[in-house]
């Protein structure tokens, strides 16, 4: 193949890739949605070829209610709730579900129909397979996470809801991560003057991914419903209680006072670190993908600092919170999109 064509593509490839990183992201706000409206735990049965179809009659509603009603989250929590309030909680949960087998159709049909013509470049397969596995354990490790909560103490664990929440969004990164490689040029040997913000840029990845993972205990634990109040928590900036428990570093993913006043400590530090680490690219840069890039991070982390804020503030809306949660994602997009700039792109 002519090298005209093996760009046509890596670019339709491209748009693929990015497409179902698009569903992926509506994925993760959708299960933001599922956990703040408490309805994870509606659907006790895991069907995973059958189960696409949700009940259709009022006979098949009673006897799906009827399974729920077996359950600790009905007798403990939700006892006594009607008919329709169980709808409501179902079909945030069916569509979650739905979505998931819906992502995985998405990446597996263009994947086959992009191997059998041949359009796949040179060790790309590999990437792509391991995508899709990584997809095929997210489905498991969902399931995982709610039969957690489908026992005596009917709440999923934090432990699972964090994993499941993080394999999404390494998901989501390296399906994007791979995108760009095929849509960008790659950096050529003998590195340019933006190089030495590269390894930062990396750090700052890592650093964002384990913010969103912070995240995720706090969900898990519902630690932001524990201070509604900024910047002080209470009464004090720094709340007694912290690191309480026994041994102490368990305080960090299982005591809520001590949760989220590290989650409000890690956006402190990631707001300075990115304030800064984008003044500097931009300063440096000399390309205007670089500069847009440094622009784009630093819209996405003051508005994600501002949907925290409001979160807290308000007392964890279900619409502010949800974009909150995807918007941690949007800051990772930016920061993926920078770093790819200053490692592997050739700018010009």
């Amino acid at each position: 193949m002519n090298n005209t064509g093996q760009v046509h593509d890596d670019r339709q490839i491209a748009t693929w890739l990015l497409f179902c990183a698009a569903v992926i992201f509506g994925m993760i706000l959708l299960g933001g949605l599922t956990r703040l409206t408490n309805s994870g735990l509606s659907m006790v049965e895991w069907k995973p070829l059958v189960g696409v179809i949700p009940p259709l009659t009022e006979q098949a509603w009673m006897e799906t209610f009827d399974k729920y009603k077996q359950f600790p989250e009905y007798q403990k929590i939700n006892h006594g709730m009607d008919l329709a309030g169980f709808k409501s909680i179902f079909m945030y949960e069916y569509l979650h579900r739905v979505l998931g087998r819906l992502i995985g159709v998405l990446f597996l049909l263009p994947m086959l129909y992009f191997t059998f013509r041949r359009r796949v470049r040179a060790g790309l397969m590999p990437r792509l397979v391991v995508l899709f596995f990584m997809g095929g354990l997210q489905g498991l490790l969902g399931w995982y996470m709610v039969k957690s909560g489908l026992v005596n103490n009917p709440h999923v664990s934090q432990y699972r809801l964090t994993a499941h929440l993080g394999l999404a969004v390494a998901i989501y990164a390296y399906m994007l991560w791979l995108a760009f490689d095929l849509l960008f040029a790659p950096r050529e040997q003998g590195a340019g003057a933006m190089s030495r913000y590269g390894k930062w840029s990396l750090a700052l990845i890592a650093l964002v991914y384990l913010m969103i993972l912070s995240g995720g205990l706090v969900a898990g634990t519902r630690a932001g419903f524990a201070y509604s109040t900024w910047p002080l928590m209470g009464p004090t900036f720094i709340p007694e209680g912290l690191y309480a428990t026994v041994p102490a570093w368990l305080a960090a993913f299982e005591d809520i006072t001590t949760i989220q006043f590290n989650h409000r400590m890690f956006a402190y530090l990631l707001f300075v670190l990115i304030n800064g680490f984008a003044f500097l690219v931009y300063r440096a840069a000399t390309n205007v993908r670089a500069r847009r890039g440094a622009l784009l991070l630093l819209l996405a982390v003051w508005l994600q600092v501002s949907l925290g804020i409001s979160t807290l503030l308000l007392h964890v809306p279900v619409a502010i919170a949800a974009t909150h949660q995807v918007g941690a994602v949007a800051l990772l997009s930016a920061i993926l999109f920078v770093s790819h700039v200053l490692v592997r792109q050739r700018v010009v």
